[in-house]
């Protein structure tokens, strides 16, 4: 396991929001999101800090081949803190270019990031593969999105749910039972109201 999913491991195990966690570190909340994503790595001093608020080694944190599942003590962390082995309400796939509020990242557990040159306004986009047990997210998703002719256009997030995909723009949500071909292509037929091109439809179902 890495550095970067210790950290959001421990930081969600221990009860802790982004914001909580950057405040304790005397960083920005992005520090944290950019430790997380495997962007950038704490100095050594914010790994000593980790260490203490965590209660685990620097070895433990530092290590790639040391687990953390069976060295942390889960009465020393809130109370409150979810296991991040239970399973997600959602999956789905975040272009972070199209938030303009990032504190919905804390609502989700990145689970991998790539970068993919585009054709489009960024040229490059960073996509964060996610899970959430958050219920409310794609009303959260859909306040944070944007919607700006200058910085993209409309930008949307698809997620799954069971058997439900949903489609989320700025202040509109749209759902189809997968398998049901005539509420996909209803909307389909709304996202290209949105300006949304059909080779940017094609949904992992």
């Amino acid at each position: 396991m890495k550095l970067s999913d210790k950290i959001q491991f421990l930081r969600k195990n221990c009860g802790y929001s982004q914001e909580q966690l950057a405040e304790l570190c005397n960083v920005s909340r992005q520090a944290i999101s950019k430790w997380e994503m495997d962007i950038s790595l704490p100095d050594i001093d914010k790994i000593l800090l980790l260490s203490k608020l965590f209660k685990v080694s620097t070895d433990v944190l530092l290590k790639d081949d040391l687990e953390i599942n069976s060295m942390i003590e889960n009465h020393s962390c809130s109370t409150t803190a979810k296991s991040i082995e239970e399973q997600s309400i959602y999956t789905g796939i975040i272009i972070k270019e199209g938030i303009e509020d990032e504190s919905v990242l804390d609502y989700v557990s990145v689970n991998k990031v790539e970068l993919w040159k585009t054709k489009s306004t960024p040229k490059y986009w960073t996509v964060l593969y996610f899970t959430s047990n958050n219920e409310n997210l794609p009303d959260l998703l859909s306040k944070s999105l944007i919607a700006n002719s200058s910085k993209g256009g409309n930008w949307f997030i698809d997620l799954k749910v069971k058997n439900t995909k949903i489609i989320v723009f700025k202040n509109k949500i749209l759902k189809y039972e997968i398998g049901n071909e005539g509420q996909k292509e209803h909307v389909r037929s709304e996202c290209r109201k949105l300006g949304i091109p059909d080779d940017e439809m094609n949904w992992e179902e």
